[in-house]
Parts: C-alpha cells; sequence; structure tokens
C-alpha cells in the first residue's frame, strides 16, 4: 500500500499527451544560420514546442515549467519564457539555463529581447531590464498602469538601445534603454494599442489598435503616413511581406485575416476563417511568400501566396481540438490510432507513433450541394457536435466505418476514415415509423457497428432501436413492438459472432434479442438492475457485459447465464466511460470524481486507482493494452498512460474500501523520462559547442559505469564454453592417428636470406619421458597475484592475468585452485584461494563490471569445487553474499531487457 500512496497508480505512468500545438499565445520565428532553416515555437501550457517551418514537424519540447507559460521571446541562441513573475532562459529547446527572479511583484505579460538584453514588463507597470548573461537588472522603469498601461513592446529597426512602448490608453513612448531616457511621446489615436511591428521600411511602425484600425507611423517625424481599418474588433498581430509585392497581414479576434496591399491603400483580399478563433501570431517569412500564423485554436498553419490576386492557399498545418474532446476510441486493430470527437463539432484522429499519420475528419455539414447554391453562411451549414461515435476497420476500404451521433439531430451520419470525409449516408428513422412531428423531438442516442462492418444499430431518444447496412444505407429492420424500450435506448451493443444484441434503457432493463430474426432472447432470470444504466460496453471475446447505473454503481454480467458476476462500488461522481482490457482481465472505469479506477474481474477487486487534476471524460485502452488514453474537462488533448505491467513486473494487491488516491499530473507533450529516457532529441538552434554541453550534463565514464552494468569486451570464444569445456576437448580430438610425414627432398635445406647458405643440422635435444614432480609445486603468477590481492584487497591484477588467458588456460589456472593438488604443504592455504577467487567474483559485481564473464568464472569453479565449498563455513558466507549481489543486478537487467523488448514490439508493429 506504500508503493501507492508514493506513486500514485501503480499500474499506470504518464506517457505524454497528443493533439497539442498551439494556445493564445503567439508564435516565436527563429532562423538557424547553419542549419539554414527557420524554425517556429509556440506556447503549449507550461511547456513550449519548437517546429520546423518546412514540415512542420516536432523537433523538440522544452521540460516543464512551473506553472503556464504567459508569453514567449527569443534570440539567435536562447528562448525565453515568462511564469508568473519569474522569466526562464532556454538552451538547444529544451533545457533552462537563466532564471530571471525577484524583481515583478505581478505577472510579467511582456518580452523583448535586444541582443544581451532582455526586456520584462508586468501588470502593475513595472518594466526591467536584465542583463542576459549574467542575470542582473539593468534598468527599472515605473509607469502608472492609469495613465501609460503598457500593452505592446518592439524595437525600432536601425534605433540602437531604443524600444517603443505601447499602452491600453493609446499613447506611445520611445525610450533609450542604455541612458535611462524618455526621447518622446506620441499621444497616440485615443484607442489602445494592441501590436507594434516594424515595417520594411526604416523609420516606419505599424501600429494596431483595439478600434480596429491599423495605422503606419513614421515615428522620426511622428506622422501617420496611411490608415486602414477591419471590421471585425481589434488588431491582434500585424506582418508585412518582403518578397516583393508590399503587402500588410492583420488578424482579428474572429479568426480572420486581411491583407492590404500598401502602394495602392486598398484591400486585396480576405482569408475568412483562418483559424477557428483569434488570430494569435502572423509572421511572412523573410523573402519567401508564406505566412506563418498560429491561434488560440490549437492550430499552426502555413500559408503560401502563388495565385494571381494575393489569394492564400493553406500550404501545411497542424492542429488538434480547438474545444475539449468528448468521446475518444482507439480504431482499429494495431492500436496506433485514436479517433476524437471534440464540442468543435470536428472528428480527428490521432496517432500514437508519430504525428505525421494524424488525421483530420473535418467537421460535419447538414447539406453540402444545397448550401453551396443557397450560398449560406459557413456557420449555418456546420453540424453540431459530435456526442458519441462507432467505427470499425473491417470493410473501411469498400465503404464508410465511421458512424457518429450528433447532439441533438434525428439522424446518424457516416464518416469515412480512409478518405478522411463524411460518408454520403444519412441515416434517419423510416417515415412509416415516427412522424415528423415526432421526428422533430427524436435525437439519437446509441450506435454500434458489427464486427464484420456490414452493419450499424441505431437506437433513439423515442426507445426505437433500428438495424441499417452500411454499404447501401438501407434501413433492415427494428428490434421491439413497437419500441426496444419505454424512454430512451442509453446503450447497444453486438457480440462477436452477429449471434445477440444486447441494449440498455432508461427502463432499467437490459435485454438481449436475436440479431437475424430480431426477437427476444432474455434469459429465464433476467438480472434485476437497481437503477437505470448509462451505458455500457461488451468485451467480445470473453462475453462480459459493464453496465454503469446511475447511482455510481458497476456492474458486470455474463452473457452466456445472464447472471450478474460482478459488482463494483466506490466512484463518488458520475460514471463517465467505461474500457476493457484486451484480454478481459480488467475493467477501467472513468468518474466526474477525478479518479481513474482499474477493477480486476477474476477477484473481484479494485487494484488500481489515481487521481487526475481533472475528470476525464473518456478512456480508452488500446487493442494490444500498451497504452490508456483519456480525455478530461477543459482540456484540449488527448493523454496517454503506459501500461507498467507490459514492460516490468508489477504486483497487484486489492486496494481498501477507504483508499485516498495521489493526484497525478497529466502527462506532458513528450516522453516522460521514466519512460524514454531524456526525452526527445532536440536541435541545437545556437553556436554553443556540442561538447561542452555534453560535459556539462553527463559524469565521466567511470562514474557512469557505477551506475550502470557493463559486460565484458573479450570476444566470446575466451568465456562461452568454460562450462563445456571438456565437452569441447571431447569433440575436438581427432578421429584418425596421426600419420608420418612424407620424405624429405633429396636437396639440401636452405636458409633463406640475401646471400644462400645451407641449414646447418641443430644439436640433439635431451628429452626425457620423465615428469618432474618438484615443477608441480611451483605457484602460477595467477595463484601468487591472488594471494597477494587476498591480503590487500585490491583484485585488478590477478583479473588482468586471466583476462590474458584462454579457455583451456583458465581451466588449468581454476584446477590449480585445488586443495588436494599438494601445491602447498598447508591444506588450508589452498582453500583460502577458492575463497580469494569467490571474492574477486564479488568485486567484479560491486564495481558492476564484466557481468557476463563473472558469471562464466563462477560457473566453472561450482563445476570443479561445489563439495569443498560447500563444506567451508567461510566460502558459504561468501557464497551467499555473491548471491545476493547477482540477485540484485539481474533483477535491474531483467527490468531493462523487458523495457527493450517491449519497445522492439511496439516498433515492429507500428511499422506495419
Amino acid at each position: 500500500m506504500l508503493a501507492h500512496e508514493v506513486t500514485g497508480s501503480s499500474l499506470f505512468s504518464g506517457f505524454r499527451a497528443l493533439g497539442l500545438y498551439s494556445n493564445h499565445l503567439p508564435h516565436v520565428l527563429r532562423y538557424h544560420a547553419r542549419h539554414r532553416e527557420f524554425y517556429v515555437t509556440t506556447a503549449v501550457g507550461n511547456r513550449f514546442h519548437t517546429y520546423n517551418v518546412k514540415k512542420l514537424g516536432i523537433i523538440a519540447v522544452s521540460n516543464a515549467l512551473p506553472g503556464d507559460i504567459s508569453c514567449l521571446a527569443a534570440d539567435r541562441m536562447l528562448v525565453f519564457a515568462a511564469v508568473g513573475r519569474d522569466v526562464y532562459a532556454f538552451a538547444r529547446n529544451k533545457e533552462i539555463v537563466h532564471h530571471y527572479s525577484h524583481a515583478h511583484a505581478s505577472d510579467v505579460h511582456l518580452l523583448l529581447v535586444l541582443g544581451d538584453t532582455l526586456v520584462s514588463a508586468d501588470h502593475d507597470g513595472l518594466l526591467v531590464v536584465w542583463d542576459v548573461p549574467t542575470q542582473e537588472e539593468y534598468l527599472r522603469l515605473t509607469f502608472d498602469p492609469a495613465t501609460f498601461d503598457l500593452s505592446a513592446l518592439a524595437h525600432p529597426s536601425t534605433y540602437l538601445n531604443k524600444v517603443l512602448l505601447g499602452s491600453s490608453q493609446g499613447a506611445l513612448q520611445l525610450w533609450n534603454l542604455k541612458t535611462n531616457k524618455l526621447l518622446y511621446t506620441f499621444q497616440g489615436w485615443s484607442s489602445g494599442v494592441t501590436a507594434l511591428q516594424q515595417s520594411p521600411a526604416v523609420d516606419v511602425m505599424g501600429v494596431g489598435l483595439s478600434s480596429g484600425r491599423i495605422l503606419l507611423h513614421d515615428i522620426r517625424a511622428d506622422k501617420t503616413l496611411m490608415s486602414f481599418s477591419q471590421d471585425w474588433g481589434p488588431v491582434t498581430t500585424l506582418s508585412f511581406r518582403t518578397d516583393g509585392p508590399p503587402i500588410m497581414a492583420a488578424g482579428g479576434p474572429g479568426g480572420h485575416m486581411a491583407f492590404w496591399d500598401l502602394e495602392s491603400r486598398r484591400l486585396v483580399t480576405q482569408l475568412r476563417h483562418a483559424h477557428r478563433s483569434a488570430v494569435a501570431g502572423a509572421t511572412f517569412l523573410p523573402s519567401q511568400q508564406l505566412l506563418l500564423t498560429n491561434g488560440a485554436d490549437n492550430a499552426l498553419k502555413v500559408w503560401v501566396f502563388e495565385q494571381e490576386g494575393g489569394v492564400a492557399r493553406l500550404l501545411r498545418s497542424r492542429q488538434g481540438h480547438s474545444a475539449p474532446p468528448t468521446t475518444i476510441r482507439h480504431h482499429g486493430n494495431a492500436g496506433r490510432d485514436i479517433l476524437s470527437a471534440g464540442q468543435d463539432g470536428t472528428l480527428q484522429s490521432f496517432s500514437s507513433v508519430h504525428e505525421r499519420f494524424n488525421k483530420s475528419l473535418g467537421h460535419g455539414s447538414a447539406n453540402k450541394k444545397m448550401t453551396k447554391k443557397k450560398g449560406l453562411k459557413f456557420e449555418e451549414i456546420l453540424l453540431p457536435p459530435i456526442t458519441c461515435f462507432s467505427s470499425e476497420s473491417a470493410r473501411e476500404g469498400d465503404w464508410d466505418g465511421v458512424v457518429a451521433l450528433h447532439r441533438g439531430e434525428a439522424a446518424a451520419r457516416t464518416w469515412n476514415y480512409q478518405r478522411c470525409t463524411m460518408g454520403k449516408h444519412r441515416l434517419a428513422p423510416p417515415a412509416d415509423r415516427l412522424d415528423n412531428a415526432r421526428l422533430s423531438n427524436v435525437h439519437t442516442t446509441a450506435v454500434d457497428i458489427t464486427s464484420c462492418g456490414n452493419f450499424v444499430l441505431i437506437g433513439w431518444s423515442s426507445g426505437h432501436l433500428d438495424v441499417y447496412n452500411l454499404q447501401s444505407g438501407i434501413h433492415r429492420g427494428h428490434y421491439g413492438n413497437p419500441t426496444a424500450h419505454v424512454g430512451a435506448v442509453r446503450g447497444v451493443c453486438v457480440d462477436g459472432l452477429n449471434q445477440r444484441v444486447f441494449s440498455v434503457g432508461a427502463d432499467c432493463l437490459l435485454r438481449a434479442w436475436r440479431f437475424k430474426t430480431r426477437s427476444h432472447d432474455d434469459p429465464a432470470h433476467p438480472p434485476k438492475l437497481d437503477s437505470a444504466p448509462s451505458m455500457l460496453r461488451l468485451h467480445r471475446d470473453s462475453g462480459m457485459l459493464a453496465l454503469a447505473l446511475d447511482d455510481l454503481t458497476l456492474v458486470v454480467i455474463d452473457t452466456e447465464t445472464g447472471r450478474v458476476v460482478r459488482k463494483f462500488l466506490g466512484h463518488s461522481g458520475k460514471i463517465n466511460d467505461l474500457t476493457f482490457s484486451p484480454d478481459g482481465r480488467w475493467l477501467i472505469s472513468a468518474s466526474m470524481d477525478c479518479t481513474i479506477r482499474t477493477w480486476d474481474l477474476p477477484s473481484g477487486c479494485m487494484v488500481d486507482c489515481f487521481l487526475c487534476e481533472t475528470a476525464a471524460v473518456s478512456v480508452s485502452l488500446s487493442p494490444i493494452g500498451d497504452f490508456l488514453s483519456s480525455a478530461h474537462v477543459d482540456s484540449l488533448g488527448i493523454y496517454l498512460w503506459s501500461n507498467k505491467s507490459i514492460y516490468s513486473l508489477v504486483s497487484l494487491r486489492p486496494l481498501p474500501a477507504d483508499y485516498q488516491p495521489v493526484t497525478v499530473s497529466l502527462p506532458g507533450s513528450s516522453p516522460s523520462p521514466d519512460e524514454e529516457g531524456h526525452g526527445e532529441s532536440c536541435v541545437t538552434l545556437g553556436d554553443e559547442d556540442e561538447d561542452q554541453m555534453a560535459s556539462a550534463c553527463w559524469d565521466s565514464q567511470e562514474q557512469l559505469e557505477r551506475h550502470l552494468v557493463t559486460m565484458t569486451s573479450l570476444p566470446e570464444s575466451r568465456w562461452r564454453n568454460l562450462f563445456n569445456l571438456d565437452v569441447v576437448k571431447r569433440r575436438n580430438q581427432p578421429q584418425q592417428p596421426p600419420q608420418r610425414p612424407a620424405a624429405a627432398p633429396y636437396f639440401l635445406p636452405t636458409v633463406s636470406g640475401l646471400q644462400p647458405s645451407f641449414q646447418t643440422p641443430e644439436a640433439p635435444v635431451n628429452q626425457s619421458k620423465v615428469l618432474r614432480l618438484g615443477a608441480m609445486a611451483q605457484k602460477t603468477a595467477f595463484s601468487i597475484a591472488l594471494e597477494t590481492a587476498l591480503d590487500d584487497g585490491d583484485y585488478v591484477a590477478p583479473l588482468a592475468l586471466l583476462k590474458s588467458l584462454g579457455p583451456s588456460a583458465v581451466d588449468l589456472e581454476l584446477r590449480g585452485l585445488s586443495p588436494d593438488l599438494g601445491s602447498s604443504p598447508q591444506p588450508s592455504s589452498a582453500s583460502q584461494l577458492l575463497v580469494a577467487f569467490l571474492q574477486m567474483l564479488e568485486a567484479m559485481l560491486e564495481e558492476r563490471r564484466d557481468f557476463d564473464l563473472a558469471q562464466a568464472y563462477l560457473a566453472l569453479l561450482l563445476k570443479l569445487y561445489l563439495r569443498p565449498l560447500s563444506a567451508d563455513p567461510l566460502a558459504v558466507a561468501t557464497l551467499q553474499r555473491l548471491l545476493g549481489r547477482l540477485e540484485t543486478i539481474w533483477a535491474e537487467l531483467r527490468v531493462s531487457f523487458d523495457q527493450s523488448l517491449c519497445l522492439l514490439t511496439y516498433t515492429k508493429t507500428a511499422l506495419l
């Protein structure tokens, strides 16, 4: 129980978030001279993301900050992010290298970088100038928010050490930061300044006002050169095109963009609904016909101007839900794609492998052909948000494989996953079953597609339950006479063989139907439900049916017997969603009490529970069980939780009824360090030396190896067959007796060289077949080194000698340690050599080096001297210590091996 209290969840750990790209803060554009590429940085909660503009591919995700980022700024080397009263500087898009604090008394909302100078302003009117390398304050300026409330900062081009300040009262001030002097005050235009941007012309600044006016003002002559006005509210961003045509782009709070020709002083074109919410930032890439925009709708887009008339075309984008998701489900059997329906009315697919596999199925429309003819507005053709949906990949290549229910709509709509478009079928109740008066008060409530992908069952609020053919969209029948339930149908599902259909309704009844005959198939003793069920989930392989009741109870029913087999209590809020594990062993539930609980069906106990910061509205466990996906209240992302039981040993124990879960933070946009080491790799966007950064972040090799388990660098032939060396020798014995060499040639042998000479015969050597026993009594160099190490405790020398020997020599040295060999007059000294050898192996394991080599030496030693060692108390004590170290190291290695195998299996399945 202590492990649960410390870690929060013993079964799931936060992995990363999907579908988060931008928020209401303007982006920051940077150019990397060495890579010759532009990079864009956007803020997402308490982190920021860095993308390359060429493909909008994710490059890096910063480390988490204590709170949400309030503003961003960047120079050639660093990215600055303000959180509350503090400002942090990041190097390499990831690591915090500077922290500017203890200056502001309120939250910082404006940042500006001028070389080695950082300017920050807070809501109380305090402007602080920092020296970036030393993190020291250089200057403080205080403004009265009642008369000059800072709202914008800009650095006029070629104006050294000068900054232009804009206020919400409309006035402008030009300051010299080096001399702390107010150079000039501009009276303004009786409207708050919302945007300041340097134009391509020197001395000319673009000024955006809260009234919608856009001014080009010469700050040297204090003269307005031209003025424009947009009709959709305050100006949120300004940008100037520099690749040729003098075009100025302006964004508004409605998501629209306006493009003005500065030569003709007229509106060139408009980009309606460029974003679903306010345009936070817009930047023309220098000397390119590309416009980069981001908005509060969680979208980052690149527009290209390649058509006549200055019309922009969407070139590439990264966008998620602009409103929180309501329902998420895994699509397909691979477990890589997650279908998500949000309150913004869109249906999207997010990949857990890589962002390039993400899809957007778009926003449903009522009747596209009719709206084009009548010229209706964009908002009038959109369908309401999707409340629930069902998907099946079996026949998605032939026809539509997704059916969605829209809020308050009487008809269900089909979607095509492969074409990423809305389908062609509108599945409405037949006219003979519901008249127009009743049809106006009826809406869809439940849906499920059969496992074959041919049929779909739809339930209505009137209690009707109908079946349709997905290929043709034709109505194929209905269940019940005249209705399946008295009241709304709250859930429907079909088994894996299309034999039985299960439905629940507001009448507190669970009913079973024959799929083909559409007749009742209720058991003899139907289960009695104490309250009306709000949803049901069927595990098709095991036939287990889970119901969530209105009284906050979970009921599991065996569909074969029709009996209640499990009943779970514990949630204190409305149950939002249920999901089964692939093997049907676990039932995972999410509730408005902000908990996600895991119930073990065989034992009937709750085995895991953790508390989230916000309630989960939908959960889905992948078909292969590696990730749990969740969508939360007031959150735009989809959060992945890795299943620890896939890659490590997890001991699940029943939790008590009064268990108090611990709050777990939602995962960030990058993999957590526990799952992916040090997270995603990042591109260095500065001139820092990578070797210096590596030396600052990592220890030396010796210090690093103390925390790791290393293997030997010797060839396998030196140690692999030590245990079976006798078998190898028997196998390598010659099969035939040695043969006499051929007769010597008749010529005399010569010695090679410049001067030819005959080889003289060598003197005969007196070879004796009598073995001198005195030679056996001599100690080898290894034995001497082992005795010396036994006294001083340094086993480096004997280990080095042993590593230099071959397998046969190692075997001979170990056999020379035998107490019965007679090499010493005292038998105890020979047994001390065996203990010294064991202590050498213990030193190897203590240093966590040559783990495989130590295993080979130990196996051979136990094979030769198991009985003598077991009879020696000192040797037994040493072996017990050795066993403890072996078990500890092997446990760590086994976890690493399991993680690697899990990652390899996941990579193989992701590439299929």
